[in-house]
């Protein structure tokens, strides 16, 4: 199939803008391959330190004899979606061994929950994790004792920390080995009921406890297509896991034979091997451009809009938001899953997941067919899906027809023309409307604003029956540098309510809203962010005044307040908190960008 003439120029385009970046990532990439590439340069008093305790595997290791694969773990018991990841790496030695390769556990990552931090102080230290994660995998791979890299990371700062610190380490393979969701739980609807009833104080604690311990409930990553399931759509597009590996459940035979497959195949892409896959060539901008394609198609989640660009920008690629935009227009949205569905990601699994869109996508010339992938036939291969025939693993095409249309369609017929990621602008900045959740009918806004420094005081407001009317709430102060960007979802059941009611509700921030991000229309990552640069000039949300009229349109892409802000004072800002380790997190505010180009410290401070 010809590729889509607007995917096309959009990925032309970024190639382009992105030349001297990725030309000079890609030489300092062959320099590493040069000078750190084999295990040989380390002088035996180092390399000694590092098989000291290898048990069985030191023979191996010291005289070369295979393969060592460095495995960078986001190992805990806490987070559901990474408690299966403790047993990983002993059945990933005894997978590697069967090659004559090893395996050492390199380093951990921290891996925090946002569903645990949600609107609490935690919370502000979430996007930061992000660099965390990153420096911490380099710190594990600094030591340069391995051939390739195993990436155990789902959720949602951590897959992107993950690739951007392997990405620094990109003359190695790499590959990501997921873990599953966990089984269904309580339906969605009633989960969403209920949480709104809590909101309206007609449902209490205890009946909200048992409704959510009923949703998230086992091991394995949650069930709705939020960050965490998102990420692992875009590691199949960009070609890091091996073919449908994304969604496939925890502790079955078939999960571990996809985790025993990785393990096996890295050791076929090294360097001394006949078939070399160094990261750094496998995500290149076309790779790039599929991640926001199937983001885009699948309805993913709103934080990619940040992640992707601070991906691309550890490989030496620029990607903004008019480039993301512009690929929205033309890809259709092929699912419907919670919260823009009623099924959630199991359901969609079942009705044909990733392969289907993957196939759907290059047969309709939306996707790059022709990049490089750890898989040994291309992006063609993720199209289909995994099985075990006789116990062996295999692959095999994905059913022609979905086996549900009301959450994955055909390209030919899909749920909405495009891909419901917009840009909206104008002269309170650039910011993201995630159109796909939202009814048609409530893509235009135009009402009073009421303007708050933080989600605490909207709950407040809407308790004391304040926002009772047709409102566009503006929460400001929650960019990168001011509080380091923490979710806003406790404001989606509260306002969630108001619409409920009949009013015509938006949300206007600087904050983010999620990969749950639901049925209000909402204007999230507004760039430039209200707190002051380091020249003292502030954002313009920073101007808005109650009642300032604040148009707010998906169709026309706008986002301004019918007002004159030239001659007012910037709000003051609240100050970043204090507690809860987020006086450690100082560096990061200071030295974050803005949110479309990734909101990251370390990749500005880096010069990336």
């Amino acid at each position: 199939m010809t590729l889509h003439p607007v995917v096309e120029r959009v990925t032309a385009r970024i190639i382009e803008k992105s030349k001297p970046g990725r030309s000079a990532y890609l030489a300092l990439m062959e320099e590493e391959a040069g000078k750190h590439g084999d295990r040989n340069f380390l002088p035996c008093s180092n390399f000694a330190h590092g098989f000291a305790a290898a048990e069985g595997d030191k023979a191996a290791i010291s005289t070369h004899r295979g393969p060592n694969i460095g495995i960078i773990t986001a190992y805990n018991d806490m987070l559901s979606a990474h408690q299966p990841y403790g047993r990983y790496p002993e059945a990933m030695k005894l997978y590697a061994r069967e090659v004559g390769a090893t395996a050492q556990v390199a380093g951990g990552v921290p891996a925090m929950c946002d569903g645990v931090t949600q609107g609490l102080p935690g919370m502000e230290l979430s996007l930061f994790s992000r660099d965390t994660i990153a420096l911490s995998a380099a710190v594990g791979l600094t030591h340069a004792m391995f051939d390739g890299v195993a990436l155990l990371g789902i959720c949602d700062k951590i897959v992107p920390g993950l690739v951007i610190g392997a990405l620094r380490f990109g003359h190695l393979p790499a590959i990501f080995v997921p873990s599953g969701p966990m089984p269904t739980g309580l339906g969605n609807r009633e989960k969403q009921k209920v949480r709104q009833l809590y909101a309206e104080g007609k449902a209490t604690r205890a009946d909200l406890l048992e409704s959510e311990s009923k949703s998230y409930h086992a091991p394995g990553t949650c069930t709705f297509y939020g960050t965490a399931n998102s990420n692992q759509m875009m590691m199949e597009l960009m070609g890091l896991h091996i073919p449908g590996a994304a969604f496939v459940p925890p502790n079955t035979p078939l999960r571990s034979a996809l985790t025993r497959a990785a393990v096996h195949r890295l050791a076929e892409i090294g360097r001394d091997g006949n078939d070399y896959r160094p990261m750094c060539r496998v995500v290149d901008e076309k790779a790039i451009v599929n991640a926001a394609v199937g983001l885009l198609a699948t309805g993913g989640s709103t934080n990619h809009a940040i992640h992707i660009p601070a991906m691309a920008r550890a490989a030496g690629i620029t990607i903004d938001w008019q480039d993301i935009d512009e690929l929205s227009a033309v890809v259709p949205l092929l699912t419907r899953v919670y919260p823009n569905g009623a099924g959630d990601v199991n359901h969609f699994h079942a009705a044909g997941g990733i392969g289907y869109v993957v196939r759907e996508l290059l047969s309709a010339g939306l996707a790059h067919g022709d990049t490089l992938t750890v898989a040994a036939h291309g992006m063609a291969a993720y199209g289909q899906e995994p099985f075990l025939d006789h116990e062996e693993l295999a692959w095999r095409p994905v059913p022609h027809e979905s086996g549900d249309d009301t959450m994955l369609r055909p390209a030919t017929h899909p749920f909405l023309p495009d891909g419901g990621m917009r840009l909206v602008q104008g002269n309170l900045g650039r910011a993201t409307f995630k159109t796909s959740a939202v009814d048609e009918a409530r893509w235009t806004i135009e009402a009073p604003a009421r303007v708050f420094s933080d989600q605490e005081s909207v709950s407040a407001a809407f308790k004391a029956g304040e926002l009772d009317r047709d409102v566009v709430v503006v929460v400001r102060f929650q960019g990168p540098r001011a509080n380091g960007m923490p979710e806003l979802h406790k404001l989606t059941p509260p306002l969630g309510v108001l619409q409920d009611r009949g009013y015509k509700v938006a949300l206007v921030t600087d904050g983010r809203m999620s990969g749950a991000s639901g049925k209000v229309p909402a204007a999230i990552h507004v760039t430039p962010e209200a707190l002051p640069d380091a020249a003292g000039n502030a954002g313009p949300l920073a101007f808005v005044e109650d009642g300032d009229i604040v148009r707010l349109c998906a169709r026309t892409g706008t986002l301004e307040v019918l007002a004159d802000l030239s001659g007012r004072t910037a709000a003051k800002a609240p100050g970043a908190g204090s507690g809860m380790g987020r006086e450690l997190f100082a560096m990061f505010r200071a030295g974050a960008d803005g949110a479309e180009r990734g909101g990251s410290a370390m990749l500005a401070l880096a010069g990336l």
